[in-house]
């Protein structure tokens, strides 16, 4: 063999290797997904969104006595709930601890989402509510604890409102998380959940937007693109 052929096949050999360790960085030995998969972060980074959609709408159902908020509450808490138990399913799968060391939103970080530097800019100060601002998180559409503390003190109607915008603007943020998966990943088990997130939750925003309406009050502006 010349060495222009050797040096190339030299070469070729290095890129598979490269190929290789990031597979196995993603994906692990038996092909499920790594530690560092948009898979895995996905799933970490939607159980802790859901835990908070489930904990407001415990806190709504025990303050209101409007049929239709309740109803909407239990839906919440029921669906969430289930998907919740199947994210930490699937991490307990995979071999893969509930929580991680990369921060939240690392899995999308060049994919549409700042990812640690967007959540670092997410506590500037800037009005709650604001497209692309979640203040006191860093995952979109989280409420703030000042958001939720609001939330527990408020009563009536005015509880209620607060409740929906919050809602609303928590389902963006869900929704945006799973078009940012379904952008990322080809894992079925993983993907149609992400669609039904995407669907569920946008039937949703509709309902809850049409709930304000009849409040007489509004959405907060819109984060989704």
């Amino acid at each position: 063999m010349n060495k222009p052929a050797k040096n190339s096949l030299l070469a070729a050999c290095a890129v598979l290797v490269v190929v290789a360790a990031a597979l196995f960085l993603v994906f692990g030995r038996s092909g499920t997904p790594g530690d560092a998969s948009a898979e895995a972060g996905f799933a970490r980074d939607m159980a802790t969104h859901h835990a908070q959609a489930v904990d407001m709408s415990f806190t709504i159902r025990d303050k209101t006595q409007s049929k239709d908020i309740r109803n909407l509450a239990y839906d919440i808490i029921t669906t969430q709930s289930t998907q919740r138990g199947m994210f930490l399913g699937w991490l307990q799968q995979w071999g893969l601890p509930q929580t991680g060391d990369r921060q939240p939103m690392a899995w999308m970080a060049g994919h549409g989402h700042g990812g640690a530097g967007q959540a670092a800019g997410q506590t500037t100060g800037q009005p709650t509510g604001q497209a692309g601002v979640q203040a006191g998180g860093t995952m979109p559409g989280m409420a703030s604890q000042a958001e939720l503390t609001k939330l527990g003190d408020a009563r009536g109607a005015a509880a209620e409102v607060l409740f929906l915008q919050l809602m609303i603007r928590h389902h963006e943020g869900g929704v945006q998380m799973a078009q940012g998966l379904l952008r990322l990943s080809r894992r079925d088990e993983v993907t149609g959940m992400a669609q039904k997130i995407v669907n569920g939750q946008s039937g949703e925003i509709k309902l809850m937007t049409e709930m304000l309406r009849q409040r007489g009050a509004q959405p907060y502006p819109t984060i989704l693109k």
